[in-house]
């Protein structure tokens, strides 16, 4: 009767797994397939209890980076994450010392600080955006043309 519930179990994870297709259930569906195996060999429950918190998480910690890598690298960024990399003109003087920069991109004016602190970006630089942080563009010299 314990391989019906761990069958269970491992079809309810996968149902689950691929509604929503997040790699969230994936690592616990594993480790319930192997303690329904281990309940179809007659092996104690105490054994099986403990072979899917195992399997699970050692599934987990071992395979879900190369899993997110190589799964999700199409993954199209949104929001700001999709703006490092992209070129800016300077509008103000970029100078961290005297906290002073503004930016275009995409039609949008940023605030924004060099990269380097000993950099200075006079207006009509192309920069490229190499970070955000909170609501300014983090720049250093663009490597081409926009």
């Amino acid at each position: 009767m314990t391989a019906i519930y761990w069958l269970f179990a491992f079809v309810i994870l996968l149902g689950i797994e691929a509604a929503t297709m997040a790699l969230t259930t994936i690592w616990f569906a594993g480790g319930a397939l192997v303690s329904f195996l281990l309940a179809l060999a007659g092996v104690n429950g105490n054994i099986q209890l403990a072979a899917f918190v195992i399997v699970s998480f050692v599934l987990l910690f071992f395979t879900r980076p190369f899993a997110l890598k190589y799964l999700n690298h199409k993954t199209v960024k949104t929001n700001s994450e999709g703006l490092v990399g992209k070129h800016a003109r300077v509008t103000v003087t970029v100078n961290n010392i005297e906290e002073t920069g503004t930016a275009v991109l995409n039609g949008l004016e940023w605030t924004a600080r060099a990269f380097d602190d000993a950099k200075v970006y006079p207006p009509g630089t192309i920069v490229e955006v190499k970070d955000i942080k909170g609501v300014k563009l983090i720049v250093s010299e663009a490597r081409e043309e926009m």
